[in-house]
């Protein structure tokens, strides 16, 4: 084991060592949230770091020294409530000033920058294959459409869709025997494909599966055998695209709250309410619509897939002969632009009944198939945030060389060196627990590493499309360069698919806290 190895290995026991004092102190204190989501965040950089150990020893070491100073500034004159004491981290000083010193962040970036990489990925020969071909689709295809999608907020063009289509992206999550490919693997196949697309446009390309993965897991684990027939193939195809349709203007997290009623008239269910934030509610031929079908809380949620033809721009609107109309709106956004998120507004809208998963067995078990949909979601999210970064790092180190600063190269200089080299750790740490965590799902279980995940890339995208950005300088700031596209994109990600608080007081924190 190299001595870069054994030092970052040293810190990351004592790190899990901390977090897991922590946690033991702070479950009977639930109110505490500072605390809670300071411990809850540490948390996930830590698993994330273990993570790295096996991937790459530099940046394992760089990180996990980064993670510590964090933990240290995070406990100062707090440490009363995080239940450990000041000399937590005594004895592994030298460790981390190995890992922070800058002479070392120097070499890490002329590794980085000779490669544009953030350290090896270890994947197999299969998995290789498959981020080559989405790497190239992505490149051919989206790239060069990617920042006219976002400066005149265009429909993705079809040709994005057909072509992905065609790849059989769009029946990661659906079983071979419904016309997919899920094999057990997907979700590995799934986070490398996603981040591959997302490196050319969150908004054009990244999210495009992540809506029929959703309502595909949801079908395929409560619908009935003629649901699953009925809708699985075309969703796998892409005849037929998806959208999602849960959180309300009132109610966003708090997806138990959800007012939106399905009521029982005969053969039909009536859906009343409205829905926002519904990515490609426009395109979409299918919704799948959490409604109240019982006051009794989260109990009393059901789950529809309701169709719909497909709509191309910002706005429609149908109308049933019997007066029912469901119509939207696009939300103009920062970033995050080409699928459009919609706030749908349902009045009186009918759904025939056999369009309720599950049917009558399905009734009030709406809640549960979407949060188990959602953990899926969170892994590419995840992902998401990876592409965006590592996108973001080859687009600051190629500035970096070409740009001259006071008659230097931009690169020539250590604290542009420094942050390529910190970007290059968070991109590898995410990623390796990315992988990680897929795993854990396929396994069965996963959602706490699901949720860190997700926690920790989407806070850590920010930081370096900002710091990519930054060393842009004033172009940074200009649409016609890519990286403003980055840096507001990755914006969004720590807001959806489970908001960064929320995943930390109300899953992460909780998950910890059990004995």
């Amino acid at each position: 084991m190299s001595d870069a190895a054994t030092r970052a290995r040293a810190v990351v026991d004592v790190l899990r060592s901390v977090v897991a004092e922590a946690a033991a102190h702070i479950a009977p204190a639930n109110q505490d949230q500072a605390v809670a989501y300071d411990v809850a965040s540490i948390s996930s950089a830590v698993a994330a770091a273990a993570e790295l150990l096996e991937h790459d020893a530099d940046l394992a070491l760089l990180y996990a020294a980064d993670v510590a100073a964090d933990l240290a500034g995070r406990m100062t004159g707090r440490e009363s409530q995080w239940g450990v004491g000041r000399s937590a981290l005594d004895g592994i000083e030298a460790h981390l000033a190995a890992g922070r010193d800058p002479a070392f962040l120097e070499r890490v970036a002329e590794r980085v920058m000779a490669t544009r990489e953030a350290g090896p990925r270890h994947l197999s020969d299969e998995l290789q294959l498959v981020r080559s071909a989405f790497r190239e689709f992505a490149e051919d295809r989206v790239v060069p459409v990617a920042d006219r999608i976002h400066r005149d907020d265009e429909d993705i063009p079809a040709g994005i869709i057909d072509g992905l289509a065609d790849m059989g992206c769009f029946g990661l999550s659906v079983p071979a025997a419904y016309g997919g490919s899920s094999e057990g693997d997907e979700l590995l196949s799934m986070v490398v494909v996603t981040e591959e697309l997302s490196r050319a446009s969150l908004g054009a390309a990244g999210s495009l599966i992540t809506r029929p993965e959703i309502i595909a897991t949801a079908i395929n684990r409560g619908g009935t055998e003629e649901q699953k027939r009925r809708w699985l193939p075309l969703i796998a195809s892409g005849e037929r695209l998806c959208a999602v349709a849960v959180t309300e203007p009132d109610h966003g997290s708090d997806v138990a709250a959800i007012t939106t009623s399905a009521t029982r008239d005969g053969g039909e269910w009536v859906l009343n309410g409205v829905k926002t934030w519904c990515t490609f509610a426009g395109r979409a031929h299918y919704l799948l619509v959490l409604a109240r079908t019982d006051p009794s809380g989260h109990r009393g949620l059901s789950l529809f897939v309701v169709e719909k033809p497909s709509f191309s721009g910002h706005e429609w609107r149908l109308t049933q002969e019997g007066g029912g109309t469901v119509e939207g709106r696009a939300i103009r956004t920062l970033g995050y632009r080409g699928m459009h998120s919609f706030e749908v507004r349902f009045d009186g809208w009918r759904v025939p009944a056999g369009d309720l998963i599950g049917l009558d067995e399905g009734l009030g078990r709406g809640f549960y198939l979407q949060m188990q949909a959602f953990a899926n979601a969170r892994l590419q999210t995840a992902a998401r945030a990876v592409g965006v970064m590592q996108a973001a790092l080859e687009l600051a180190v190629d500035y970096a060389r070409q740009r001259s600063v006071f008659g230097r190269s931009l690169a020539g200089y250590q604290l542009t060196r420094t942050k390529i080299a910190t970007m290059a750790a968070l991109i590898a740490a995410c990623r390796a627990f990315s992988y990680a965590a897929a795993r854990a799902v396929a396994a069965g279980d996963g959602q706490l590493e699901a949720a860190q995940v997700k926690q920790l890339a989407c806070r850590a995208a920010e930081w370096v499309t900002r710091e990519a950005q930054q060393l842009h300088g004033g172009y940074g700031y200009a649409e016609e360069y890519s990286i403003s596209r980055l840096f507001v994109d990755a914006r969004v990600l720590s807001i959806f698919e489970g908001a960064d608080e929320v995943l930390a007081l109300r899953v992460i924190a909780r998950r910890l806290a059990k004995p």
